[in-house]
């Protein structure tokens, strides 16, 4: 499970993350990370949030993809900088998704944002 203190919990962290961060999209997910070094201490550690919305099925499915999601970034959470937010945003693909299918997408788009030379989509 993802530790309490990495979880997204205000709406303004959401918003700033989807509308200011970069984001990668993947068939099964589109993540968006926005990078903050003016935090300072505590706070300092990055933050996560997920989106999981009607139209990746009934809340059992949400609820099983969000469940999924949250175990599979927890070991990602080294790699992401200090006071980042990461938004993962579930497609409606996720749904009917396999582990190893939403792993690789979710690895892929956080690659591809975490790599120095990328410009990603703003």
């Amino acid at each position: 499970m993802l530790p309490s203190r990495h979880r997204m919990r205000r709406r303004e962290e959401f918003t700033q993350a989807v509308r200011r961060g970069r984001r990668a999209g993947r068939p099964t997910v589109v993540v968006h990370l926005l990078r903050r070094d003016d935090i300072p201490g505590e706070a300092a550690t990055p933050l996560v949030g997920f989106i999981v919305a009607r139209t990746v099925g009934n809340a059992v499915v949400r609820n099983r993809v969000q469940r999924r999601l949250r175990h599979l970034v927890r070991p990602h959470l080294h790699r992401l900088p200090g006071g980042s937010l990461l938004v993962v945003r579930a497609n409606p693909a996720s749904g009917t998704a396999r582990n190893d299918e939403l792993a690789a997408d979710l690895e892929s788009a956080l690659d591809r944002l975490l790599r120095p030379t990328s410009k990603g989509r703003r």
